[in-house]
């Protein structure tokens, strides 16, 4: 009997999001390659997926400022770091995001 191979899908509760941190930088502006041990992890990001929003007082959903495969600036240590089916993703709150690249 065969094994077929599944995707994990990761849905993000409330107002989280699912985040795929972008590639660090391999050079510096100089040229210098960079070993991995050297490399800061990147606070850049796309955004995968999106919760169904925070519950406002009056137990109404909030629309996200995000939308999916924006691309963006988060805060440091933000989020969790998650694993799923060999990549890596954080999951994290909308207010730990900075800002959105256009």
């Amino acid at each position: 009997m065969a094994k077929t191979a599944t995707k994990t899908t990761i849905k993000p509760l409330n107002d989280k999001i699912l985040v795929k941190r972008l590639e660090a930088e391999e050079r510096t502006a100089g040229g210098i390659v960079l070993p991995d041990t050297a490399k800061e992890k990147p606070r850049e990001g796309k955004v995968i997926s999106l919760g169904q929003g925070r519950l406002n007082d009056k137990g109404e959903r909030q629309a996200f400022q995000l939308k999916i495969n924006d691309t963006i600036i988060f805060n440091s240590y933000a989020g969790t770091e998650v694993k799923i089916d060999g990549e890596e993703f954080l999951i994290m709150s909308e207010d730990d995001v900075l800002a959105v690249i256009d």
